[in-house]
């Protein structure tokens, strides 16, 4: 685990915790078996992740693979959303959990 988010991390945290996004609980960096995850809301067994610029997308989708086989949902948002476009971000969740 990281000691300290990187700035998009941040950013998404502020609009996830205290309950802000529709009452959900959402934890961070939280260990999911092998896994650490950047967010989690274990309520609606929703995961939300922060994708940098270096990401291993046969790394991802094997953990994806995973995760989804243990009841995750698995929501990946690029840096470059969660800075410019937040508004997407938060509506995508909340979209994902009425389904």
């Amino acid at each position: 685990m990281r000691r300290e988010p990187v700035v998009h991390e941040r950013k998404l945290w502020r609009l996830l915790r205290d309950r802000r996004l529709d009452g959900m609980k959402f934890r961070r960096q939280m260990v999911i078996g092998p896994y650490v995850v950047d967010f989690v809301c274990l309520g609606h067994r929703l995961i939300v992740e922060a994708d940098g610029p270096f990401h291993d997308e046969s790394r991802d989708a094997a953990r994806d693979t995973w995760l989804t086989r243990q009841g995750f949902r698995v929501l990946r948002f690029p840096n470059a959303q969660i800075e410019q476009r937040d508004w997407e971000v938060v509506a995508r969740i909340i979209e994902t959990v009425k389904r």
